[in-house]
């Protein structure tokens, strides 16, 4: 679950600074070079839901990390 915490918050900071006009220009690239150059056009379209779908995976990751129960580690019984 840790991977999955420390995936959420790189995909958070990766949009948020794609929604502030930083890496704009990288991703513009990426997606053409993907084939996927049409998206540009309605970046905000497909950065604000990516964006909302990092924050809610790294919430719940957090939260399952944060509220699982304790491990418990089994007695030695000696025979």
């Amino acid at each position: 679950m840790r991977g999955v915490l420390s995936f959420g918050i790189f995909g958070t900071v990766f949009a948020a600074l794609c929604c502030l006009g930083i890496m704009t220009p990288l991703l513009i690239g990426l997606l053409t070079v993907l084939g996927l150059g049409t998206l540009t056009a309605h970046l905000d379209a497909v950065l604000l839901p990516a964006l909302a779908g990092f924050v809610t995976l790294s919430l719940f990751a957090y939260h399952h990390l944060r509220h699982r129960p304790a491990r418990t580690i089994p007695e030695r019984t000696i025979l």
